[in-house]
């Protein structure tokens, strides 16, 4: 079952099922512990529910609570069951486990490619931790020497065609942050569609910050 549109990723973003604060902060937790396949994630977040770790991270419950969540929403949402248990399951498990590690890796390849190119303006390109990455909604940022120029979101493109007040929550986290923060576009066959845009406008904030 496809990860971005149809009936159960509205219904999963209305209820808030997967947000962080309502389920497990999945990215943080493969920052920390960097799983090297779908199954170790998926043990990873069930084990984070069932008892505590030292990084501190606590689960909201096991893939398959999730799955329940959205099962149980849909009688709220529509007053019948459109999908089954186990689609339900299996969708929140495409959520979590396989479309998170695929994230990450392409977070990890955007921080390298944009290293590649902003390292002759002698930038540097970091990865957004805590508060900033989890709730300010930013993956990298962008600095020259320590001083943070902009931050870059990294977003398959399907985003732009989700529900506006999901965009635009996610704009209002952005935000709060106080500074630009540019969103980098990847397609299905995870290529950047917009990085020499999202270079330009890094490069246009240089004279105002040299």
């Amino acid at each position: 079952m496809a990860y971005t549109g149809g009936e159960l990723n509205l219904l999963n973003g209305k209820y808030g099922i997967s947000a962080p604060s309502n389920s497990v902060p999945v990215m943080k937790l493969i920052k920390i512990h960097q799983p090297k396949s779908r199954s170790e994630l998926y043990h990873l977040i069930n084990s984070h529910f069932e008892s505590e770790c030292s990084c501190g991270i606590m689960s909201k419950g096991r893939v398959e609570d999730f799955g329940q969540r959205l099962f149980d929403a849909q009688r709220k949402e529509w007053g019948v069951y459109k999908y089954s248990l186990q689609e339900c399951i299996q969708w929140e498990y495409d959520l979590f486990v396989t479309q998170s590690l695929k994230g990450n890796l392409i977070e990890k390849n955007a921080q390298q490619l944009l290293q590649a190119i902003l390292v002759s303006l002698e930038l540097k390109v970091e990865f957004a931790e805590g508060f900033v990455d989890e709730e300010l909604r930013v993956d990298l940022l962008i600095k020259k020497e320590k001083k943070i120029i902009c931050g870059i979101q990294v977003k398959p493109i399907t985003f732009t065609k989700v529900r506006k007040n999901v965009i635009q929550q996610n704009k209002r986290a952005n935000q709060k942050w106080g500074k630009p923060v540019f969103y980098l576009f990847y397609g299905e066959k995870e290529i950047f569609e917009n990085m020499d845009k999202t270079v330009e406008a890094i490069i246009y904030l240089m004279p105002k910050n040299n």
